[in-house]
């Protein structure tokens, strides 16, 4: 096997010897990203470098020659012959010889030139100008195929000859393809424009400007011809310039300060230079050549005076002196600005000096005074300090030292100071002989020691206010003793004790003092008091208590309404001690448990009575009625209108139409209507049921008048019934007219007081103002709130406001929703 491929021989041994020179195929493929990889065959995997290869091949061929595809299609060159396989190995040789064409050697015909975006047609005209080549062979493959092209064209009009398009305005032939000399871009050799382009679309005329523009851009990167140099421009700047430069180029980032100091060594020239920033690098002077020099011309001069080195130096010299005044420049603007803030600094480190001064004399002051306090309070001394005088220390500490005062601890101050003054204060006091004893003083001390932003909302919290500590282990045991002896039906000194204290007892404590204290007492009281033998009313005791606890005695009323329904079992309507029992508590007792306690224990009563009175126009006897219309102002008149029409009013009528029908004498008939009719009031008179039961009285009257006409007839009796019935009619028009005016005057002051406040305060009162409208009820829900907003119903509506937006349930959760909206839902 011959390895002469990749081994040497020797030609005096014939020893092989690997050869590591580097071929023509070594660099045409070594940066070719694109080349055949050579796979191996199975001998070469085996063999490795002894595996059997043809002696001839100078490198194994990669890949080898692939086959022919015959069924794919035919692909053609337009205008131009294919070439046989000779000529293009020929070709490729040629252009692995051929050197890269140097842009100075390109010709001028050759240079890329500015086209005309429209070539050379004319609308009258109806071709281009390279049109004239003969289309004999267009589309001469046809021949090999159907020819489906050729008859697609000619359908849509197309005529062999002519151009495309609606005016064969497009190009006969078809584009023809100028192949490239070497490998190079597009343009490296030279213009590639074929023959045809150049017919049909001509170079524009301003050629020679193009060619100008180019040589002058490439000129600017070529050495003068001539070889001399330019006459170097001087710049003059003055020292105040430099700063205004150096003031600009202030504000550069960390990374270019550190590279603007940064050593740098140029090492491009004939001799080694320093510089100490990149920016000298742009400045430096241009080097002398290492060319020798050129024989002067004709019409040159000689130079005088040239150094190029000190020329040189010189500007390396100004450079680091312009650096210099601008560093300086800044360091001093730095050094002012640093003496305006010291400036600064001292003003305001002298101002906080002078207040700590002041602190501390006014701390020392309050100190003097804490110790001259401390000192009188000492057992045996000559002056002893007193309640009064100790609160008079604490306001002139509270007005002159308040910022002291209010960073003190007060609450530590006052244990040690007050509260033994408080206790001796108060050691022989009595709160129910002497209620009004040490209210001011603790006013006083209230103004003085209360923490009125800890406490505004009227908590407890005894570590952190004196006052309320004070009242609470002080005061309140001197409660508690006297509480503790006091008998509840002695309200009178208890009330006006805390009557007394109301407004400066915290507010908490007085809560304290009512919940736990009084209340007990009053409900033990009220549980052991009986209506039947107690000779003291209740009310006497408990009502005197309702403006200080209010709705904390509701628990009360139910089982002083049961022990007086049991006390009105056996009483008798004609027993007046009953409704003197009963009215003190009309308007303490809520309306409907009033109206439930009247109809089950005082109505069955009074309508037994109205049952036991006998209507006698001869011989009346009236208490039963009297005992009843007593009642009208406790009963309500719908309960006192039900009793009449029951059990007075039947009797009544059936004793009128009795005495009627006897040839009565008319007169007193109608002095016994009248006088009946004035033993009730207008209130009752004006009620339909009643003015009902009148009318047909009246009416019984008439018809008896009308229907006596062949009997005996009392001269003028029917005038006078005419008469009376006629006046009656028109007293309760009258009433009914004079009802009608109070209403409309009751409206009219009514709709004033609404316009005066018709502007509502916020969007709660605006929602109720819109309910009231539309007969909509909006009321609060109790003890329901969500996300601490208050819930509300509007109609069958559950609703809350938050921030002046109206949400409203869902079926998963709160949507807003508009006011009208709400409306609408509600409706």
């Amino acid at each position: 096997m011959s390895m002469s491929h990749l081994y040497g021989t020797d030609g005096e041994d014939g020893v092989e010897m690997e050869n590591f020179e580097v071929s023509d195929w070594d660099l045409q493929n070594e940066f070719n990203p694109h080349r055949q990889r050579h796979r191996q065959s199975k001998e070469e995997a085996t063999y490795g470098i002894w595996a059997e290869r043809d002696s001839d091949e100078e490198r194994p061929s990669f890949g080898g020659k692939r086959s022919r595809d015959y069924s794919a299609p035919v692909n053609f060159i337009s205008a131009g012959l294919k070439k046989s396989a000779g000529e293009d190995m020929s070709e490729e040789d040629s252009d692995e010889d051929e050197k890269p064409v140097k842009q100075e050697e390109i010709p001028k015909e050759f240079v890329p030139k500015k086209l005309k975006t429209g070539g050379n047609f004319k609308p009258s005209q109806k071709g281009f100008v390279g049109g004239t080549k003969s289309f004999v062979d267009f589309g001469s493959w046809e021949r090999h195929t159907k020819g489906i092209g050729q008859k697609l064209l000619q359908k849509m009009g197309y005529v062999p000859g002519r151009g495309l398009g609606k005016n064969a305005q497009g190009i006969i032939n078809p584009i023809e393809a100028k192949q490239r000399k070497g490998k190079g871009a597009v343009g490296a050799y030279g213009s590639e424009r074929t023959s045809q382009s150049l017919q049909d679309f001509p170079v524009v005329d301003s050629e020679e400007e193009a060619e100008e523009e180019f040589q002058k851009e490439l000129s600017q990167w070529r050495k003068d011809p001539n070889g001399g140099k330019k006459k170097p421009k001087y710049s003059y700047k003055t020292v105040e310039e430099l700063k205004a430069k150096g003031r600009i180029n202030k504000q550069l980032s960390a990374p270019q300060k550190e590279l603007s100091q940064v050593k740098v060594i140029d090492m491009t020239g004939r001799e080694q230079k320093v510089y100490y920033s990149y920016s000298q690098i742009s400045h430096k002077h241009n080097i002398p050549d290492d060319s020798p020099q050129q024989p002067l011309g004709k019409d040159s001069k000689p130079q005088g005076f040239a150094l190029p080195e000190l020329e040189h130096n010189l500007q390396l010299l100004i450079g680091i002196t312009e650096l210099e005044i601008i560093q300086s420049d800044r360091q001093l603007q730095i050094e002012r600005d640093m003496v305006v803030t010291l400036t600064h600094e001292i003003q305001k480190m002298s101002e906080v000096l002078s207040h700590e001064e002041t602190a501390i004399s006014n701390l020392s002051k309050v100190l003097e005074m804490v110790e001259e306090c401390e000192r009188r309070m000492q057992p045996g001394c000559e002056n002893p300090l007193t309640l009064d005088e100790c609160a008079k220390i604490f306001e002139t500490l509270q007005d002159k030292y308040y910022e002291e005062y209010r960073m003190s601890d007060r609450v530590d101050l006052a244990v040690a100071i007050v509260y033994p003054l408080m206790k001796d204060y108060f050691k022989n006091w009595d709160p129910l002989k002497d209620c009004t004893y040490g209210t001011e003083i603790i006013a006083k001390w209230k103004s003085l020691l209360e923490n009125d932003q800890l406490l505004s909302h009227g908590g407890q919290d005894l570590s952190t206010d004196a006052f309320h500590r004070l009242m609470w282990e002080i005061w309140m045991p001197y409660v508690r003793n006297i509480v503790a002896q006091w008998q509840p039906r002695n309200c009178g000194s208890m009330v006006d004790f805390l009557d007394s204290w109301v407004n400066v007892v915290p507010v908490w404590i007085l809560d304290n003092i009512l919940d736990q204290l009084i209340f007990p007492k009053l409900q033990k009281e009220v549980e052991s008091w009986n209506p039947l033998t107690d000779t003291v009313p209740i009310h006497s005791w408990i009502h005197p208590w309702l403006p200080l606890m209010q709705a904390r005695l509701e628990p009360l009323y139910s089982p002083i309404r049961n022990k007086l329904a049991n006390a009105l079992q056996k009483w008798h309507p004609s027993d007046s001690s009953a409704k003197l029992i009963l009215q003190p508590w009309k308007d303490v007792f809520t309306p409907g448990s009033w109206e439930a306690f009247m109809v089950k224990n005082i109505v069955p009563k009074l309508g037994m009575c109205l049952n036991e009175l006998i209507i006698n126009p001869h011989q009346q006897h009236m208490d039963a009625f009297y005992w009843v219309i007593d009642w009208e102002g406790m009963i309500s008149v719908s309960s006192l209108v039900g009793l009449l029409e029951k059990h007075f009013f039947p009797k009544w009528l059936q004793v009128l139409c009795s005495w009627l029908s006897n040839s009565p004498n008319y007169e007193e008939i109608t002095k016994w209507y009248l006088g009946w009719k004035s033993m009730f009031s207008d209130q009752v008179l004006a009620h339909p049921s009643i003015k009902d039961k009148f009318n047909e009285a009246l009416d019984i009257m008439n018809r008896a008048v009308s229907s006596s006409v062949g009997g005996y007839m009392q001269p003028g009796a029917r005038e006078n019934i005419a008469y009376l019935t006629h006046t009656e009619r028109r007293k309760d028009f009258q009433y009914e007219a004079m009802q009608e005016r109070r209403e409309a005057e009751n409206m009219a002051q009514r709709s004033i007081g609404m316009a005066a406040s018709s502007v509502p305060m916020n969007f709660k009162d605006l929602i109720q103002t819109k309910a009231e409208e539309h007969n909509i009820v909006f009321m609060p829900v109790i003890g329901k709130r969500h996300e601490g907003k208050q819930l509300y119903t509007f109609g069958r509506i559950v609703i809350y406001i938050d921030r002046g937006v109206v949400f409203v349930q869902g079926e998963k959760t709160w949507v807003p929703t508009s006011l009208q909206s709400l409306i609408d839902m509600a409706k």
